[in-house]
């Protein structure tokens, strides 16, 4: 469901042009979440902004439900949801009216957003605020109401750049329910972490990027076998060459 080949993206000019990514390949798959795992700065926000079109690659290719994201990103668009830090909500709007806007944005009719409004606002628990002007809602409250705001259109490929940066044990702990629920509907889930605890829960699938390249991919019991270990942190201090080495 989404394909990466090669990616690299550059930033800067001249002398000053730095790699932010540095040729990575990866696939997610349906019914799977896949975790995109390193420290601020190692590349994910580049990579979850070039697959959801909102950058274009300088070298290689990366497909969305089989559409190219420089060639197609309309198409593309429209099979995606996506959550990135910088989420511009309206302070104005009220958490329902935001989810209307942008249900008509992307051509839902009236009544298929009431519809998924009234599913996500128990999913996620918005119901307490859902009249409540966004300006007003805590920094938890924005941030489901920005997670509804993706998955309003019912996308095949959800992407979230760190879901749950900044939120509190009980707000992390609905988000990651979210997530559950989304690949148990066979949607592909692709998301940022820098959180290893919270990869061991989600993840079906893993890679840890660090200076723009994947170190080391695999699933849980993949990493086990070649590590000896599921201890997250520890594999990817290993791989980095900040940890113990055999």
């Amino acid at each position: 469901m989404i394909h990466i080949e090669g990616f690299r993206k550059h930033f800067g000019k001249g002398a000053k042009r730095v790699p932010a990514v540095d040729g990575i390949s990866m696939e997610a798959r349906p019914g799977r979440v896949f975790g995109l795992l390193g420290p601020n700065g190692a590349g994910k926000t580049t990579t979850l902004r070039a697959v959801a079109t909102l950058i274009q690659p300088d070298e290689g290719r990366i497909q969305v439900a089989g559409h190219d994201v420089v060639a197609e990103p309309h198409a593309v668009r429209s099979k995606l949801g996506f959550l990135t830090g910088a989420t511009g909500l309206y302070d104005r709007l009220s958490a329902a009216e935001t989810l209307d806007y942008f249900g008509r944005l992307q051509g839902m009719d009236p009544q298929r957003i009431k519809r998924r409004t009234r599913e996500l606002a128990e999913l996620l628990e918005m119901e307490p605020f859902l009249a409540q002007r966004v300006g007003t809602l805590s920094t938890g409250q924005k941030q489901k109401c920005s997670i509804a705001r993706a998955a309003l259109h019912e996308p095949e490929v959800i992407v979230l750049d760190e879901p749950t940066s900044g939120l509190d044990v009980i707000a992390s702990a609905g988000v990651v329910a979210f997530i559950h629920r989304c690949a148990q509907e066979g949607r592909t889930v692709l998301f940022s972490t820098h959180i290893m605890s919270e990869a061991e829960t989600l993840c079906h699938d893993l890679a840890f990027i660090h200076k723009g390249r994947i170190v080391e991919s695999g699933t849980l019991d993949e990493l086990e076998e070649r590590h000896g270990s599921r201890n997250l942190n520890g594999i990817f201090l290993k791989v980095t060459g900040h940890g113990p080495q055999d």
